[in-house]
């Protein structure tokens, strides 16, 4: 008699992480970004985010029109960057949720691990949002390799992190493996 693939903790972490990646996908396909301002709010989160960083930092903005949700932010003198909706990290958001809660480990521990690592990863495209405005300022021929490459590397790259800091730090897994040396 064959054991069943969900016994095997790697098969049942890539049904269920698929499983809640597809809920997420068709749940935002055909309910949040038709029906609702949701990546509105998160692109104009971003967007203050963006701005306040530039600002501590010295940078005067490009005047905006009192807008009640922005997706445009720049520094005096450029074109500046207008963030859209594959920009606005909420596809990443839903590659870490179901990460975490597919992964082995205590509820109570990917409650808050996740709640901090979803404002941690908003925190780091907003980052990138001020970086790549910043470009545009300095020489916006620089935007597009930025962008597509320098940027999106350093994104992904943070989420990988928070994601061995999970397997590390929090996963039975990696407990049991530390505790049973071959």
């Amino acid at each position: 008699m064959t054991a069943s693939p969900l016994k095997n903790p790697f098969f049942k972490f890539i049904f269920l992480s698929t499983g809640i990646y597809l809920g997420w996908y068709f749940l935002y396909e055909f309910y949040l970004k038709p029906d609702t301002q949701f990546d509105d709010y998160i692109i104009d989160s971003l967007v203050k985010i963006a701005e306040w960083i530039l600002s501590v930092m010295g940078y005067p903005l490009i005047p905006y029109q009192d807008l009640p949700l922005r997706s445009h932010i720049g520094i005096e003198g450029s074109l500046g960057v207008t963030i859209g909706e594959p920009c606005d990290g909420a596809v990443l958001f839903a590659l870490f949720v179901a990460f975490v809660v597919s992964f082995p480990g205590p509820v109570k521990h990917k409650l808050w691990f996740v709640t901090l690592g979803l404002l941690a990863v908003h925190l780091v495209n907003a980052l990138r949002v001020a970086g790549l405005a910043l470009i545009v300022h300095i020489n916006e021929n620089w935007l597009s390799f930025n962008h597509d490459y320098t940027f999106t590397i350093i994104v992904y790259a943070f989420v990988f992190w928070l994601w061995w800091i999970w397997i590390k730090r929090f996963s039975p897994l990696s407990k049991a493996k530390t505790s049973n040396p071959k």
